[in-house]
């Protein structure tokens, strides 16, 4: 009887198993140097199979984000704060954003999306927001996200004897528990930006409710915060004097937005640039931000700089062609190139890029000294030649410019001052400490020229800068400037619940800010944030604090992997 050791498979026949015997006889019959290129032959022929199976199935892969590793980013500054009611400093707004969250976030396109919120929802007459609370909401300590811990963290925020720098925004807010997961706010009127405001982090009520107001600053939990942003405090480094050096946070895995892809992010913190420059080139720290070198992320920053007019302190402010040519005159794109590094746009208009506002494009560098001029003949004002402008006997005095003593700044009131003398106009420059300025010369509205930059927010609220109300301390208003049509635009832009139009009514007030030449705007600098080459999915929206450039922390990442299409997060 036949027997068989095995019988042949679908894979395998009979035939197939002698042709590789044959195939590997014939081998053992080359000479030796033939069977060395045989051998390579096939070890190339099996490379190639593995490579092109390899790219077969990348083809019907996604490459995406991986968890692990970390991230050490050097500060200027000490925290003292670290809680959103109390938060002064940098340092102090750095850690509360990465370990607390709001109602609302800042997205990946720099606009606001819900975080803590599973939706919310505007009454017709824009005065009442209503808020739904994730089910999946979470603190640091594994409790439940609530709406008492909504309405805790807006009362404190109310509470006069705290002075929290939050008051503003929610003074005459009232907050109320619909149930566990909704919240209801309800405004005394419209007011269209009030959703930056849900932006702030919430606290648990049950660790702070009992905790006063005078001990609020002192409380443990300022040190180590209990929050449910994307971060929460492991460790706290201080040195042999007991200043904090340095803060350790491992991601927080109930994140709403989803575990953060690193591991970890360590904060270290320098008394000056100069030493957390030094670190930085040293490797001590590995992201920065503030500094120019090659290779660093740029956002549009929230800020717009200019020389603000003073009718009340120069009356010839009040002429329509002296603060057009006083404008017209100055080279932004020398200030940009030379004081900014290029870092940073020219600018005519009081609004800065990344808002979705257009400003008019300021005058050609070669061309604007004689536009200026022509501003000033066309409003009647003649040159002569050791004496000045003149007109109807009245010569056009030097004006006195006063800013901070900030080196930048400094150096750009050097500038202005060299095209205004350019022009045939003395200029003297003045120079404060930032708290001297404030103090002394702001506040009261003792200058006649001010160099100084505007915050404007992702709102776009252009309301407490142009609007003629706000011209006395404590508002805004710096030019002393007076439009019925800008204030009626910036009060309707307030209270409109449609996006579209409300951007439309402050591209025209901009439109006529910029016409009316209430200030010579200069620039906006751009933010700058040095990061290691291997840090992928940074997406900076625009900037308005130095903090919001981790609104999206928890996509950031250094590794990363190939997973089927259906199970990428």
């Amino acid at each position: 009887m036949k027997r068989f050791d095995r019988f042949p498979t679908s894979l395998e026949s009979t035939s197939e198993r002698r042709g590789m015997r044959g195939a590997f006889a014939f081998i053992g019959t080359l000479a030796p140097g033939d069977k060395l290129i045989a051998a390579v032959l096939g070890i190339a022929l099996v490379a190639t199979c593995l490579v092109g199976l390899r790219a077969l199935q990348k083809s019907f892969l996604v490459r995406v984000p991986a968890e692990g590793g970390s991230l050490t980013e050097g500060v200027v500054g000490n925290p003292r704060f670290v809680n959103p009611l109390l938060a002064l400093t940098d340092a102090d707004r750095d850690l509360t954003a990465l370990t607390y969250a709001g109602l609302m976030g800042i997205g990946a396109d720099g606009l606001l999306e819900p975080r803590l919120a599973e939706s919310y929802a505007v009454s017709e007459d824009g005065r009442t927001y209503t808020f739904v609370i994730r089910a999946d909401a979470t603190f640091s300590d594994g409790s439940s996200v609530t709406s008492e811990d909504v309405v805790f963290t807006v009362e404190k925020a109310q509470d006069p004897d705290l002075k929290s720098p939050e008051y503003a925004n929610w003074a005459n807010i009232r907050a109320e528990v619909v149930d566990a997961r909704t919240v209801r706010f309800i405004l005394p009127q419209p007011y269209a930006p009030f959703l930056e405001d849900t932006t702030l982090g919430i606290l648990p009520a049950r660790h702070w409710r009992d905790v006063s107001n005078d001990q609020f600053p002192f409380s443990p939990l300022m040190e180590r915060p209990v929050g449910a942003g994307p971060f929460a405090v492991t460790r706290v480094v201080r040195d042999r004097d007991g200043v904090i050096k340095e803060y350790r946070l491992e991601a927080f895995e109930g994140f709403t937005a989803g575990r953060p892809f690193l591991d970890r992010i360590t904060l270290r913190f320098y008394s000056n640039a100069d030493d957390l420059a030094a670190a930085l080139r040293r490797g001590a720290v590995e992201s920065a931000y503030g500094f120019k070198r090659a290779g660093a992320l740029r956002a549009p920053y929230a800020r717009m700089f200019g020389v603000f007019y003073n009718p009340a302190e120069y009356t010839d402010f009040g002429d329509d062609g002296v603060r057009e040519a006083l404008s017209l005159a100055i080279d932004r794109t020398r200030i940009v190139n030379e004081v900014l590094g290029g870092y940073g746009t020219p600018s005519l208009g009081p609004v800065p890029p990344g808002i979705g506002i257009e400003s008019p494009t300021p005058p050609d560098p070669s061309g604007r000294m004689t536009q200026a001029r022509a501003a000033l003949a066309d409003a009647g004002w003649k040159f002569a030649e050791g004496v000045g402008w003149e007109k109807a006997g009245r010569v056009l005095p030097g004006i006195t410019l006063k800013t901070s003593s900030v080196p930048e700044l400094k150096t750009i009131a050097s500038l202005v001052k060299e095209d205004w003398e350019a022009l045939g106009i003395p200029v003297t420059v003045e120079l404060y400490d930032s708290g001297s300025l404030t103090r002394d010369v702001i506040r009261p509205r003792a200058y006649q020229a001010l160099l100084f930059g505007e915050v404007i927010g992702r709102d776009r609220d252009l309301f407490a800068f142009w609007d003629s109300g706000q011209v006395a301390d404590p508002g805004l208003n710096i030019a002393g400037y007076a439009n019925p049509t800008v204030d009626e635009l910036l009060a309707r832009a307030r209270t409109e619940n449609d996006p579209a139009q409300a951007l439309i009514d402050i591209q025209a007030a901009s439109n006529l800010i910029a016409g009316d030449f209430p200030a010579a705007f200069t620039h906006a600098p751009d933010f700058l944030y040095a990061v290691p080459n291997d840090l992928d999915g940074i997406v900076l929206p625009q900037i308005a604090s130095p903090s919001d450039r981790f609104a999206t922390v928890y996509g950031w990442h250094r590794h990363s992997e190939y997973i089927w299409p259906f199970l990428a997060r």
